[in-house]
C-alpha cells in the first residue's frame, strides 16, 4: 500500500508508527508537510519518502490523508485538487481526519472528488489503543472502504456510521472524550492530596482504578449499570460518594458538556464550510 499524508503531526505520526509496525516493507509512506524537522524525523524514524509542497505524485498512491488542522483544511483541499484532477474517475482513496470538515464541502474543495472517508481518531491512537468514527462517501469502493479501515485499525479500533450527521456525537463521545477521563483524574488526584495522600499516590491509585474499571467493563457481559451497582452496597462508602454526585448534577453536567462538544462539532462545519 502507497499512503500519503499531507500534515506529519502527532496523530499522522501515531498512523505511520501503527502502519509501518503492521505493514513493514509492505507499505510505502510519502510525508508532505512544511516544517524540516518534522519531516525528518519521518525519514529517520519510519522510512518514509518526503516532500515540503504538494505536487502531482501525491495523487499516484492508494490513500491520501489528509492531517492538518480544520482551518487549514480548504486550503490545502484547493492546491491538492489540482494533483487530483486528471484521477477524477479513479483515483486514491482521501482520508480525512479534521474535525468539524464536512464530506461534502471537502468535496467541493477537491472539485467534485468523491473517494471521500471521513473519520474521528482520538489521541489513545499515539500507543495502538484509539478508537476512531468513520463514514465513507457514496464514490468509495468497497476496496477503498476497506483500506480505509485497515489504516485506522493501525492505531486501535473502528466504528463505521452510516450516517455523517453521527460523527459529531462521535467527537463528543470519543474524540474529546480522553480530555474527559484526564479531567476526572484531575479531580481524584486533587481530592486525594486533599485527604492527606501525596500526589504521586493520588495519581497511581487513580490510574490504577480507571484502568481496572475499564477493563473490568471491557470483559464483562454485564451493563456499565450492574457494574455500578455491584459496587454500591446501601449505607456503604460507594454509596455516599455516588449520592453526593447524584445530588451535585454529575451525570446531567457530563450530558450536557457531551452535548456541547457535539455542537460545537456542528458549528465548526457551518463556520468553515461556509462560502
Amino acid at each position: 500500500m502507497k499512503i500519503a499524508f499531507i500534515g506529519g503531526g502527532n496523530m499522522a505520526t501515531a498512523l505511520i508508527a501503527g502502519l509501518v509496525k503492521d505493514g513493514g516493507a509492505s507499505v510505502q509512506v510519502h510525508v508532505v508537510d512544511p516544517n524540516p524537522d518534522a519531516l525528518e524525523r519521518m525519514v529517520t524514524q519510519y522510512g518514509a519518502s518526503t516532500s515540503t509542497v504538494i505536487d502531482a505524485a501525491v495523487a499516484e498512491v492508494d490513500v491520501i490523508v489528509l492531517a492538518v488542522k480544520p482551518q487549514q483544511m480548504r486550503e490545502v483541499a484547493t492546491t491538492l485538487a489540482t494533483a487530483l484532477a486528471p484521477h477524477l474517475a479513479a483515483g486514491p482513496l482521501v482520508l480525512s481526519i479534521a474535525a468539524g470538515i464536512r464530506g461534502a464541502d471537502l468535496s467541493r474543495w477537491l472539485g467534485g472528488y468523491g473517494a471521500i472517508v471521513r473519520t474521528m481518531p482520538n489521541t489513545p491512537a499515539l500507543i495502538g489503543m484509539g478508537i476512531t468514527g468513520m463514514v465513507a462517501l457514496e464514490g468509495v469502493s468497497e476496496s477503498q472502504r476497506a483500506a480505509a479501515d485497515n489504516v485506522l485499525r493501525a492505531v486501535g479500533q473502528t466504528v463505521w456510521l452510516i450516517d455523517e450527521a453521527l460523527i459529531d456525537p462521535v467527537t463528543a463521545v470519543s474524540g474529546s472524550g480522553p480530555a474527559y477521563v484526564f479531567y476526572f483524574l484531575e479531580a481524584m488526584q486533587a481530592a486525594a492530596v486533599e485527604m492527606g495522600l501525596s500526589e504521586e499516590q493520588g495519581k497511581q491509585l487513580a490510574l490504577a482504578t480507571f484502568a481496572g474499571a475499564t477493563e473490568l467493563a471491557a470483559q464483562s457481559g454485564d451493563s456499565l449499570a450492574v457494574l455500578r451497582q455491584r459496587v454500591t452496597s446501601k449505607g456503604g462508602t460507594t454509596h455516599a460518594a455516588i449520592s453526593s454526585m447524584e445530588t451535585a448534577g454529575v451525570k446531567a453536567a457530563i450530558g450536557e458538556a457531551m452535548k456541547a462538544a457535539a455542537a460545537r462539532g456542528r458549528a465548526l462545519g457551518d463556520e468553515l464550510g461556509a462560502d
